[in-house]
């Protein structure tokens, strides 16, 4: 799950306070725990199909499903016959399940990154890593910046709702920008986070050619600089589109650098203001405003480009009435996770994803085959779509909300599953996004129906909602809610908080998210819970499909105004 890893430690353990590998192809698989007789009865899901599809998603011979892999093809096309085999249509392509997602890798060249100064007649060069590093350019090879002025721009944000624009003032043309991580703390967490995402083309659409960003005595309590470093060689992967640009990119943006909070002192010696003024400004939550730096930049990076190839994965159940067939109520989940690590203190290299999303994806499937052996159909189509390269940044789910397989304005929500933690038996489930539209008031009958509470977020500082597949759909104006696993348990021996935090601190995105690592901390996979999951989400899903009226964005959501076309704007 891509969205978490902003999480801190510090926010790990406050919420614990809230309420070897995986099997080879030689060893015997771990059998499911059965689901109560009572439960039975009250289910239609099965928990044997959700861990048969847990423990072949994650079994050892899939690598770790990273995207454009030989594993996460194999995944595709597991996920693809099990959708020609309950009677789904092909959704993808010419007539297939696939939708494939042209995309380019880009690694940044060893020893190529440099950066200097010029600080009143005097070059200081700073080195790198040590106090500054870089990415790969996803457009051009090698880049090089000379003696570009700089123009400090407080956090780099521009909002009319909330009376902000850190450029008012400023001439940025042909300039660096220095900004500020992070935001203003006055801002909503998940307002703030949509906003925060457009600050590359901000600075693009003001004329900026680069963008340095600052470490922050804050960010150093948070997330230290010496932890981002263990990050120096990853891959920048995009999806391509028609003009063979990589989408979210700003090609204009030459230059890009997070700097030492050391480094970047002298940089405002003689300005407007210090940066331990702006600093002391951050730690009264006041709000730096903008300046010019007597300072030039000079920066330089070679990139290396490799084209791949990765797909989405889509299926149809045709809805019943005539009329209502033609809108779809869209089920996503992501198929990838992040492969083989290079982590020298462990033997087992294998990130296995089995909650990651292994998890999603079994549900999706047995929610799919839910719909196709249900006697009365519903009467909306269902729109099954396991996107890629969640782990890259959303991309799999971009790519389809750029390319929709069916028009847009027929999608009428977006249902998302990912990381359902089946640790434990869980009494309460999240919907992240559920207090932005009518899909909130959908899931909690639907929770209810099966004796389950829906709780608000749990973690509203970390903005959730903005960090997952279903996002690139709330941005096109679809309503959407992301299901996870709530922190109470049914079982009192077991604090559901304290589990999900642990699984969260010791397992996420390591090998340990496995069978083998997972039992070990916390007993038996609790394939049961998964199977209680689908069925909720299932009668999410029936819901909707069979409702009058397609869900609609509530008056006071910031996401609704700013996205949601009238047709689905509550009245």
């Amino acid at each position: 799950m891509q969205t978490k890893t902003l999480m801190t430690l510090s926010s790990i353990l406050l919420l614990s306070a809230c309420s070897a590998t995986s099997p080879s192809a030689e060893a015997p698989a771990v059998p499911p725990v059965p689901a109560s007789p009572v439960a039975a009865a009250a289910q239609g899901a099965d928990a044997n199909r959700i861990a048969a599809h847990m423990q072949f998603l994650a079994d050892d011979a899939l690598e770790g499903r990273d995207t454009g892999s030989k594993g996460h093809l194999i995944a595709s096309n597991y996920i693809a016959t099990n959708f020609q085999q309950l009677g789904l249509q092909p959704a993808g392509d010419n007539g297939g399940f696939f939708q494939k997602v042209p995309m380019k890798q880009s690694k940044l060249v060893n020893n190529s990154a440099s950066l200097s100064f010029n600080i009143k007649g005097k070059n200081v060069t700073v080195p790198y890593p040590k106090h500054f590093f870089t990415g790969p350019s996803s457009h051009e090879g090698k880049v090089e910046v000379k003696d570009a002025e700089l123009v400090f721009v407080g956090y780099g944000m521009v909002s009319k709702e909330f009376g902000l624009d850190d450029y008012a003032g400023l001439d940025v043309k042909g300039k660096v920008v220095v900004m500020l991580p992070g935001r203003p703390s006055k801002l909503p967490s998940e307002e703030a986070a949509h906003l925060g995402s457009l600050k590359q083309r901000l600075a693009a659409e003001h004329g900026a050619i680069g963008i340095i960003t600052l470490h922050t005595p804050q960010e150093e309590k948070t997330r230290p600089y010496a932890n981002s470093l263990m990050y120096l060689n990853s891959a920048r992967v995009r999806w391509v589109n028609d003009k063979g640009v990589s989408e979210g990119d700003y090609p204009q943006l030459k230059a890009g650098a997070y700097l030492h909070m050391e480094a970047a002192k002298p940089l405002f010696d003689g300005a407007k203001e210090s940066l331990d003024s702006i600093f002391a400004k951050l730690e009264k939550k006041e709000v730096p405003t903008g300046f010019a730096l007597d300072a030039k930049m000079s920066f330089s990076r070679e990139s290396s480009h490799t084209d791949i190839q990765s797909q989405n994965v889509a299926a149809v159940l045709e809805g019943s009435d005539p009329t209502l067939k033609n809108e779809y109520v869209v089920v996503t989940a992501h198929s990838d996770h992040i492969g083989i690590g290079n982590d020298l203190r462990s033997k087992d290299k294998i990130n296995n994803g089995l909650m990651d999303n292994a998890a999603g994806v079994a549900i999706l499937l047995e929610t799919a085959r839910l719909y196709s052996q249900a006697p009365v159909k519903p009467k909306r189509s269902i729109l099954f779509v396991a996107v890629t390269g969640e782990e890259k940044g959303l991309l799999g789910a971009d790519y389809f909300a750029h390319h929709p397989l069916k028009p847009m304005q027929s999608l009428v929500a977006n249902v998302n599953l990912d990381m359902p933690v089946l640790l434990y038996p869980f009494a309460d489930m999240i919907a992240f996004g559920a207090n932005h539209s009518t899909l909130g008031a959908v899931v909690g009958r639907a929770t209810a129906k099966h004796g389950i509470k829906l709780s608000a977020d749990p973690m509203p500082e970390q903005a959730i909602f903005t960090r997952s597949d279903h996002y690139t759909l709330v941005k096109k104006g679809v309503p959407s809610v992301f299901l996870m696993t709530g922190f109470t348990s049914k079982d009192p021996a077991q604090k559901g908080g304290e589990i999900w935090g642990k699984f969260f601190a010791k397992h996420y995105h390591k090998p340990t998210d496995d069978i083998a690592g997972l039992t070990k901390d916390f007993g038996p996979i609790r394939y049961d819970a998964g199977a209680l999951f689908a069925d909720i989400n299932y009668a999410i899903g029936e819901e909707i499909a069979n409702s009058e009226q397609r869900p609609q964005w509530l008056k006071q959501s910031f996401f609704g105004n700013t996205f949601g076309q009238s047709y689905n704007m509550q009245k």
